[in-house]
């Protein structure tokens, strides 16, 4: 379809009888509804009445909003001024109003033009929509096979030994929990954050020639390879991330770097059991952040019972729910006018694990033995054992329910009431 731009009636009519099928308006007004309404509309001839700005005014248009549509000047005479303003307004042809032939010509011209650019244009948007529908599906695949991974890797369990009171046993249970772990067939990493006096190396006997502090080296890129160069071995089954050795060491692993060892333990051992220092330090709540199981310790007197209730109002307070929670009591059998029903009554909670006084425990301390492996046969043997079997079912029955604690609901409220 043409339309035609005429304020001429004589003129109009010749147009309009000249060009068939054409529709021809007196005023811009009607030809500007009509052609933002006729989505099929191809060329526009502008009779040589109309005024040039009128004609420069639409075919600028055109050439921004309709670059299909063919805007074709007419004049009687076809000087340098009319083409230049052609050439500055981008219409498609100028011809002499009395060339007849000439106008059909260019009308014709602007039909193939405009069939040439809508399918230019169709096949842009097919174009895009398949590039478009390909990236959709390489996103998706993409999520979907990350997601496999994900479900595919083996997800280590994080369980965080601690206490706020020093001399209550915290690193006895963690290095016992740990090699408990790593002889019954679970491989096991024990990770020292007591980063100023850390005793896991010493009560293993273990020389670690690296420590904590050298993930300051990786630069923030901590993966299995970097951390496999930090490890200190103890056995097939079980690691050490051991505490610095040195209290003037220039560099300290940063929170962000002990959160990203730990995100990675996840992934290369069955459980990571971390020992913390007394106090609810940055490092302790990275670790405590990422557990699956946190165990609290205490003994037999008033201020371990202090210390642990305390500890153990804080954990509520920053929503960590009382299902993750274990407790032993050390030194349950002491004759200190407080007996273990009491403790247990204050604290609100009960031990899962309760251990006994004993000198062996000191001697195996003392020669760099785990107690586990020193004396299979003590008492307290037998129970950070069975502890050990409980943690383990514990936390199998809670996997599948409970998810990857870094993203429970919980911890981001925690991270708020911290930094609060």
């Amino acid at each position: 379809m043409t339309a035609i731009l005429e304020p001429d009636a004589a003129q109009r009519g010749v147009l309009q009888a000249m060009l068939h099928g054409s529709v021809a308006f007196a005023d811009p007004a009607g030809l500007d509804e009509h052609i933002r309404s006729a989505a099929n509309e191809f060329a526009v001839v502008i009779g040589p009445s109309v005024a040039s700005e009128t004609a420069a005014e639409l075919a600028q248009w055109a050439r921004v909003h309709r670059p299909d549509l063919g805007v074709i000047l007419l004049r009687y005479d076809v000087d340098s001024a009319a083409l230049s303003l052609a050439l500055r307004s981008g219409m498609r042809e100028v011809v002499a109003a009395r060339d007849l032939a000439g106008i059909t010509t260019a009308v014709a011209r602007a039909r193939s033009v405009a069939s040439a650019i809508g399918q230019t244009l169709l096949d842009e948007v097919q174009a895009a929509a398949q590039t478009a529908r390909a990236e959709v599906a390489a996103e998706v695949a993409q999520a979907a096979a990350v997601a496999q991974a994900e479900a595919d890797a083996p997800r280590g369990k994080v369980i965080t030994v601690f206490s706020t009171k020093g001399g209550v046993g915290k690193s006895l249970v963690a290095t016992n929990l740990g090699v408990a772990l790593a002889r019954g067939g679970h491989s096991t990493c024990l990770v020292d954050l007591d980063v100023n006096s850390g005793d896991v190396a010493i009560m293993l006997q273990l020389t670690p020639q690296r420590t904590i502090n050298d993930l300051v080296g990786f630069n923030g890129v901590i993966d299995a390879e970097g951390i496999a160069s930090i490890l200190t071995h103890h056995s097939d089954n079980l690691m050490v991330v051991a505490a610095p050795v040195r209290l003037d060491s220039p560099d300290q692993a940063s929170v962000d770097d002990i959160g990203k060892l730990l995100d990675a333990l996840r992934a290369m051992v069955d459980f990571v059991v971390v020992d913390t220092s007394g106090v609810f330090d940055d490092n302790a709540l990275c670790a405590l952040d990422r557990s699956d199981l946190i165990v609290l310790v205490g003994t037999l007197d008033i201020p371990s019972l202090k210390a642990l209730k305390l500890a153990t109002s804080t954990l509520d307070m920053l929503n960590f729910p009382k299902a993750t929670w274990k407790f032993v009591l050390n030194r349950a059998d002491g004759k200190v006018g407080l007996t273990a029903d009491e403790y247990e009554k204050t604290l609100a909670l009960k031990a899962d694990c309760s251990l006994v006084s004993s000198r062996e425990v000191l001697a195996a301390v003392n020669r760099g033995e785990a107690l586990v492996s020193a004396y299979p046969g003590h008492p307290n043997s037998k129970a950070l054992v069975a502890f050990s079997k409980d943690v383990i079912e514990t936390l199998g029955a809670s996997a599948a329910g409970e998810g990857d604690p870094s993203s429970r609901k919980s911890s981001g409220s925690r991270l708020r009431l911290r930094r609060g």
